[in-house]
């Protein structure tokens, strides 16, 4: 029997050893930060599929998506379909509507993940904190009590215990018709 073979006896086996698993991840990995530069990201998803550009709902003015970068499992982003920077740019429906799609996305979230609190807002500009300055965005993070650990702090790495499209699919299956 070879060192090979015997690595091969180890898969599986239950060690002390957490693991991180981030799959999803790996298009981003691969793709590099320029297709994020090329093309908006929120103007290129609701070209597509829904699955494929991680939305979850679509409303008249905008819609809602997970985030691809999320702080916390179902971060959803609201975004009007136009392309406009800050919020003043925003039309008074396209204001009603991401009002009304955040208490929906709030009342989704409590059902699906039992969250107990939100953090919601805007970063406008780079100097803000936006990573897609040019195209408006709100943040929805769910949040638990028990969800923050040394992670972020020590290791500048979040555990995000489901995949994207399993969120996916949980949130848009129970969004209200």
């Amino acid at each position: 029997m070879t060192e090979l073979d015997d690595a091969a006896q180890l898969v599986g086996v239950p060690d002390e050893f957490q693991r991180l698993w981030t799959p999803h991840r790996m298009a981003y990995i691969k793709a590099g930060p320029q297709p994020l530069r090329d093309t908006c990201p929120f103007c290129a998803a609701p070209a597509g599929a829904d699955a494929d550009g991680l939305i979850v709902h679509r409303g008249v003015t905008s819609y809602v998506l997970l985030n691809l970068f999320p702080y916390n499992s179902g971060h959803l982003l609201i975004c009007p379909y136009r392309h406009i920077a800050t919020y003043d740019q925003a039309s008074p429906e396209e204001v009603a509507e991401i009002g009304e799609l955040t208490q929906t996305a709030m009342r989704v979230l409590r059902a699906v993940s039992r969250c107990d609190g939100f953090n919601i807002g805007m970063n406008q500009g780079q100097v803000a904190g936006a990573g897609v300055e040019e195209h408006l965005h709100q943040h929805i993070v769910p949040r638990w009590t028990s969800d923050a650990n040394f992670f972020p702090i020590i290791a500048k790495t979040k555990a995000l215990p489901q995949l994207l499209g399993e969120v996916r699919e949980a949130v848009a299956s129970a969004w209200p018709a």
